[in-house]
């Protein structure tokens, strides 16, 4: 078992360090008093740092925290009965992980390091006895809960029924979105999973994703160098999600 690196945090801390994040709303909801925003201390406690390929967390532990991301990258995977890998998603800098324990109290993923990250540590028993005394926190965790849920629900509603270019699309238009939100550039990112791993979370065989970004390249709606995509036109790629047979 490896040793997780923790450093203890403070409130004082909070406002630079969670100024992109998901949950900025939970950390410093408006209106707080600054005896309560003090109070919250107790729930961020601290900063765990995961090296690249280490695991947060894995399928079965026992649940006791969520985290939001402070920076790096992460997948989530579960072991299907064959023993293979399935990705269920990617989650970066400003997002959250742990969601999935809330229901059983374990666990139901892994959770692994796409490169050397931290994460904010959020005591669940922690945050449910504060959401008890601190008006408002709890209705702010909600939302934030919700809008995680939403946004993963997006994604597997858009990629059911579509075809490689359009699933390939759909999750390159996904990413831009997201890196917009988090004050990041809409259409020049480095990608942190591999073509693989972009195969596993879509449902494509590896040799189908890379045909779709060569595609996509050809006909110059993309520029890739290894892991470094720029999207050169958006709006083409929209509309192979609106409209599939541009690309058939």
């Amino acid at each position: 078992m490896h040793m997780k690196a923790t450093v203890p945090i403070t409130a004082a801390d909070l406002k630079s360090a969670c100024s992109q994040c998901n949950l900025l709303e939970l950390c410093l909801p408006f209106g707080m008093t600054e005896t309560e925003v003090n109070r919250l201390d107790e729930l961020v406690g601290t900063r765990r740092k995961i090296k690249r390929q280490q695991h947060l967390y894995r399928a079965g532990d026992p649940f006791e925290a969520i985290y939001a991301i402070r920076i790096g990258w992460f997948k989530t995977d579960v072991v299907l009965e064959d023993g293979r890998e399935q990705v269920t998603g990617f989650q970066m800098t400003g997002e959250m992980l742990g969601l999935d324990g809330i229901s059983t109290e374990a666990h139901s993923c892994n959770a692994i390091a796409l490169e050397d990250s931290e994460v904010c540590v959020i005591a669940y028993d922690k945050l449910e006895e504060l959401s008890r005394q601190i008006e408002g926190l709890q209705h702010q965790f909600h939302k934030v809960m919700s809008r995680e849920i939403v946004r993963d629900h997006g994604v597997m509603m858009l990629l059911g029924s579509m075809r490689a270019e359009e699933r390939l699309a759909a999750f390159l238009i996904n990413l831009s979105q997201r890196f917009t939100a988090r004050g990041f550039a809409a259409s020049e990112f480095h990608l942190r999973m591999t073509r693989d791993e972009i195969g596993s979370y879509l449902g494509l065989k590896l040799e189908t994703v890379s045909r779709a970004f060569s595609r996509f390249q050809e006909e110059g709606l993309i520029s890739v160098q290894q892991k470094h995509v720029r999207l050169l036109d958006i709006p083409a790629l929209r509309k192979i999600i609106q409209h599939p047979s541009v690309m058939r």
